[in-house]
């Protein structure tokens, strides 16, 4: 007879597989997970009471820090919800602009996600083919906006400047040479018998869990639930673009990591689209005050993130400052599921099931 003992282990802040200082704090009986205590906050940053002393515009440069692999998307939804409350209306040029930088951006996201997720798993060339086609896209947006993380692109009324000459051609360029690569990560990976044995199955939950925990995104979408902001509730002009949005039933690791390579080839249509469409000029900046007040009132808006629902809560007094700004954050809430799918799982599935999740500390803590 084996006599096991409990033991406790920490998992993090500084492990490279914990995407981020997070803390897991596990009880394992021999191999095997008896309770899982996620510890957050050791990047928190305070950004949204912080913001009660900002200018709107001040604003969009913390909105980066937060999804730092996906600040587009971030600087989108806090410039959405202004502009909801003051009822602007963006140049159609700005849109068009702001869709293929949101959509450049959740392709490299989800490069990132990928690499890092068959990185976690133990192989390293995915991750270097990752980042190399990662690198395209950061050029390109560092050609738009001047940064190579950190955008702050977005403005209220439009973005912060134009495209630059010979820029859209590039990302008309780029859409069949992603393409391409894309099928080579499939051949790659996505077959590989190893790599099936170590997802397949494992941190499966269901379409209940998913609703009842909040989870949105391709956390959602993997359980069988075909939802998805830019199709469900368009904004700008997603609703201009036919696209799909890819779902799978079987709920597990394996469903989520296929979901973000399909979700890829979804942007990738959206891309090659809005270039065809993209206005020969117009205005990039709406007609907006020197200095924005929003009017006296609240307003909700939300936008689909690379991770899920992403949300923004303003209440205003009429003043150049929000009197309140909440962020519904889609890592934050993917994350709640976590303890329930390590309980009783062996401790060598442990990263594997984190890193399907696909959180963003930055995100997480705020």
């Amino acid at each position: 007879m084996i006599r096991t003992e409990e033991m406790i282990l920490n998992v993090g802040p500084q492990h490279p597989s914990t995407h981020g200082v997070f803390r897991l704090v596990v009880k394992i009986d021999g191999e095997v997970i008896t309770e899982a205590k996620p510890v957050i906050g050791y990047l928190h940053r305070g950004t949204e009471k912080l913001a009660e002393d900002l200018q709107y515009t001040q604003i969009i440069p913390y909105t980066d820090r937060m999804d730092y692999l996906s600040s587009m998307t971030n600087n989108y939804v806090i410039c959405h919800a202004v502009e909801t409350m003051m009822g602007i209306e963006v140049p159609e040029r700005a849109d068009f602009l702001r869709v293929i930088a949101m959509e450049l951006n959740r392709v490299a996201s989800h490069l990132v996600a990928w690499g890092t997720y068959i990185l976690d798993l133990g192989a390293t060339s995915p991750f270097i083919y990752a980042f190399r086609d990662r690198e395209m896209i950061i050029n390109m947006l560092n050609e738009l906006s001047g940064a190579r993380l950190t955008f702050n692109y977005m403005r209220v009324g439009g973005v912060k400047w134009d495209a630059p000459e010979g820029w859209i051609e590039k990302v008309r360029d780029f859409v069949p040479y992603m393409r391409e690569q894309l099928q080579g990560y499939h051949n790659l990976v996505s077959g590989n018998e190893i790599f099936l044995d170590r997802v397949k199955g494992i941190g499966t939950y269901t379409r209940e869990d998913a609703i009842n925990y909040s989870l949105s995104g391709p956390n959602l979408r993997c359980t069988g639930v075909k939802w998805d902001l830019r199709k469900n509730e368009p904004y700008s002009i997603y609703n201009r673009f036919d696209f799909d949005v890819p779902v799978a039933e079987s709920g597990d690791a394996f469903a989520r990591y296929h979901l973000r390579l399909s979700e890829i080839e979804e942007s990738l249509k959206i891309l090659e689209q809005a270039v065809e469409q993209f206005p020969a000029e117009g205005q990039i900046l709406a007609k907006v005050p020197k200095i924005i007040k929003a009017p006296k009132g609240e307003a909700y808006v939300r936008i689909e993130s690379p991770r899920g629902e992403i949300g923004c809560y303003i209440a205003s007094d009429g003043k150049k400052e929000p009197y309140r700004l909440k962020f519904r954050r889609p890592s934050f809430y993917n994350l709640q599921i976590l303890p329930k799918l390590l309980k009783g799982e062996n401790i060598a599935n442990m990263i594997a099931i984190l890193g399907a999740i696909d959180i963003v500390l930055g995100e997480v803590d705020g």
